[in-house]
């Protein structure tokens, strides 16, 4: 039986339809995978990075509250969030060529 995402706190239906789109249908998928790889697949998928999306998601799959990440716990996802989009930056074709993968042509060569 599968979960809608949007039942998680703090995760509404726009959260929900990026999954989706992202591969990630469910909320067990959601949990399975945690919030970095989660929010890793987003990225590769299209979804603009965001800081407090990113840790939202954390605090979310912690069942806490979105405004509860403060101190040196935000700082440490702060600098995760970063590393991750910068990772996802250089694994992301540029303009025509992730038109063309994202279609299933496969990048140029």
């Amino acid at each position: 039986m599968s979960t809608p995402i949007s039942t998680i706190r703090n995760l509404g239906p726009a959260v929900e339809q990026e999954c989706r789109r992202a591969g990630i249908p469910d909320a067990e998928t959601l949990r399975e995978l945690g919030a970095h790889e989660a929010y890793r697949r987003l990225l590769m998928n299209g979804t603009r990075p965001h800081f407090i999306g990113y840790y939202v998601m954390h605090m979310a799959l912690q069942g806490r509250p979105w405004n509860d990440c403060k101190g040196k716990e935000k700082d440490a996802l702060r600098a995760q969030f970063d590393a991750l989009k910068s990772e996802t930056i250089a694994e992301t074709p540029p303009g025509i060529e992730r038109i063309l993968d994202a279609i299933g042509t496969g990048q140029r060569r």
